[in-house]
């Protein structure tokens, strides 16, 4: 199964974490919320992964599963 993960840019390399999410908007979503928040990332993305879902974005908020 494929899951989204949110990544960011970091002084010109992609970086991200361990939260894995079913669908590509919730990934943008929560991807948006922190890059508004955050200083140093330049850009944001989603991006397909392999790893199992273990994480769902509702009401703005991160839940993890």
């Amino acid at each position: 199964m494929t899951s989204w993960k949110p990544e960011f840019k970091v002084g010109g390399d992609w970086c991200g974490n361990a939260q894995r999410f079913a669908t590509e908007k919730e990934a943008l979503a929560t991807a948006m919320a922190r890059f508004e928040r955050w200083t140093i990332p330049s850009d944001y993305r989603a991006t397909r992964s392999e790893d199992p879902v273990n994480y769902k974005r509702s009401n703005g908020q991160d839940r993890s599963l």
